[in-house]
């Protein structure tokens, strides 16, 4: 299986330097990222990221851990955390930073355990793809909740892509998608992996959430028209 960010993270992690992930989609110009984005500490992130951070207790369990930064984060606060990766790379070099609860699974393939807290990070709802997707990945992390736990995920609504400059917003007609239901395409040397990728706006993620038995509360807005949300179970 193509792995371009494990791979980048692995290259990143062991020689301090990397090429940039390029990232194609259907709707925006190429993107580029520094894989040295995925060390960041937690001076470096942004504030939205540092709250949820500051909201974790109890068993955490953060998913699609990447490099494992906030896993450490959580770690050093004497957090017990446990680092969900589905790449074998990246699992690897989280091992290697030494966070000692690591896990290399896809999330959907696991379960068996319980969390106080759940955090998804770095646009979360993206592993959904699309809204029918969403409501599976909310649904099975609503199975790993303890009754009083929650879930911290973020994600951004980007329909001001669409905007006209009177303020309406431009639809492709023949497109009976959700606008953020995006593909991307990752590429990173000659690695390239293609999927489907979600934003959402947090009305419409309000509302899957309450379909699926969970209350969803804004908790911070970021600049950038981000989000952070939190889920919890509906008593």
């Amino acid at each position: 299986m193509e792995d371009p960010i494990g791979k980048a993270i692995y290259d990143y992690h062991h020689f301090k330097q990397a090429d940039e992930i390029i990232i194609h989609t259907n709707y925006t110009e190429d993107e580029r990222i520094d894989p040295k984005y995925f060390f960041r500490d937690e001076e470096e992130m942004p504030a939205l990221e540092k709250t949820a951070m500051d909201l974790c207790v109890g068993n955490v369990l953060d998913v699609g851990a990447g490099a494992g930064s906030h896993s450490l984060i959580l770690q050093n606060r004497g957090i017990n955390v446990t680092a969900l990766e589905a790449s074998p790379l990246a699992t690897s070099v989280i091992k290697e930073r030494n966070v000692r609860q690591v896990i290399c699974s896809d999330i959907y393939e696991f379960s068996g355990q319980s969390y106080d807290t759940i955090v998804i990070l770095m646009n979360g709802t993206g592993i959904g793809g699309t809204l029918e997707g969403l409501k599976i990945l909310l649904l099975h992390l609503k199975s790993l909740l303890t009754p009083t736990g929650s879930i911290l995920i973020d994600s951004s609504d980007i329909k001001y892509l669409f905007e006209e400059e009177d303020g309406s917003i431009w639809v492709e007609l023949s497109n009976d998608n959700y606008f953020g239901e995006m593909e991307y395409t990752v590429i990173y040397k000659d690695h390239k992996s293609s999927f489907n990728w979600l934003f959402v706006d947090f009305e419409i993620l309000k509302s899957i959430a309450k379909l699926l038995g969970l209350k969803c509360k804004l908790v911070e807005k970021g600049p950038h028209h981000d989000y952070l949300a939190q889920l919890e179970m509906v008593n």
